[in-house]
């Protein structure tokens, strides 16, 4: 997937979008970047978004989504949106690879 252009208008949506990170820092992650914004994007964050974005991209990034990002409800919107009905499983964390943590009794 193509980067994001870190001009004023992707600056100002990071803010919005991924306000716990700074704008620099949020956009490395075009995938992420996505997925926060299919969650939290406003109307407007979204416009800015597909101008630089196609719907491949955007499927792109609902393929690849982090889970735990995309709630279940914008989820279904954007799998719908996209043309891909029904929507597939949400991802899901794994916690099996972690390793085991020391038991003291």
């Amino acid at each position: 997937m193509k980067s994001l252009p870190l001009t004023e208008e992707f600056q100002a949506v990071a803010r919005r979008v991924i306000w716990f990170e700074e704008p620099k820092q949020a956009v490395c992650d075009p995938v992420r970047f996505i997925a926060y914004a299919m969650t939290y994007a406003a109307y407007e964050d979204m416009k800015a978004i597909r101008k630089h974005f196609s719907d491949d991209d955007l499927r792109e990034a609902l393929q690849k989504a982090p889970p735990g990002i995309i709630d279940p409800r914008s989820w279904s919107y954007w799998h719908i949106k996209l043309g891909q009905y029904p929507a597939p499983e949400m991802p899901t964390r794994n916690f099996t690879d972690e390793p085991e943590k020391e038991v003291l009794s």
